[in-house]
């Protein structure tokens, strides 16, 4: 862990010592602008040598094998195999050495254990897929009761900083209607300002999981990260957990 990058983000959660979690920065790596420094994306058009050494050297530093994933915004979650990357947006192991990965820039990763430290997975919870039930999947697929979890919400765009149709407010509020509560009015009409993380926590809530953990960051105002918002052509940072 002292070689990680110091201005990584390491959890502060109440797990299990076996239970291994961290969030990587723009800091370090041979990524070129506009993906400078750290980019493990692949599909954001850094070049693939490049992307291909930033994901060696994070698998030295952690001494864990990441399991990634081809990301679509969806609520499909699978079991983590670091020897294929499936189309899904989260994924869970029980397996010692595995890491849960998921990528973003603005959008929220939610890292999940259980409480015996048996368990772990990581969901990647942009709007779309946080609507859609990806938090439920994950859930689901950890076969944990939600009593049994813990939660941890990552690095994500800040609810002063993301500004979202109608048609967002009404996804969400048409099953949870007390999600209402996640959105204010922005300045400008038929706009609202959307608080992720505190749909995070109600969706999580629904699901029995009321140990969580993390949130107030704000990767649009936050140079440390990667951000689709404040530039469109950039990178995707880490979010990842593992069992030692």
């Amino acid at each position: 862990m002292t070689d990680w990058p110091e201005d990584w983000i390491r959890p502060d959660w109440p797990v299990p010592p076996r239970v291994r979690a961290c969030v990587t920065t723009r800091r370090g790596g041979l990524s070129q602008a506009p993906f400078d420094g750290f980019n493990l994306g692949d599909h954001v058009g850094d070049a693939p040598d490049r992307v291909s050494a930033n994901r060696q050297h994070l698998q030295q530093l952690l001494g864990c094998e990441p399991a990634w994933m081809s990301q679509i915004h969806s609520s499909i979650a699978v079991e983590a195999d670091p020897r294929s990357c499936p189309t899904a947006d989260a994924s869970w192991t029980g397996e010692a050495g595995v890491a849960c990965a998921v990528l973003t820039a603005d959008c929220l990763p939610v890292l999940l254990c259980d409480v015996d430290g048996a368990r772990v997975a990581a969901a990647h919870a942009g709007w779309r897929g946080l609507a859609s039930g990806v938090l439920e999947a994950t859930v689901a697929a950890m076969a944990v009761p939600g009593s049994h979890l813990i939660a941890w919400l990552g690095p994500a765009i800040g609810p002063t900083a993301f500004e979202v149709g109608g048609e967002v407010r009404d996804a969400f509020i048409a099953g949870h209607p007390e999600c209402s509560e996640a959105f204010v009015p922005s300045h400008r009409a038929d706009r609202f300002m959307a608080d992720i993380y505190q749909l995070a926590r109600i969706r999580l809530a629904a699901c029995g999981v009321t140990a969580v953990y993390g949130g107030g960051f704000c990767t649009v105002s936050d140079a440390r990260f990667y951000s689709y918002r404040r530039a469109a052509r950039t990178g995707r940072f880490a979010s990842l957990i593992w069992l030692d």
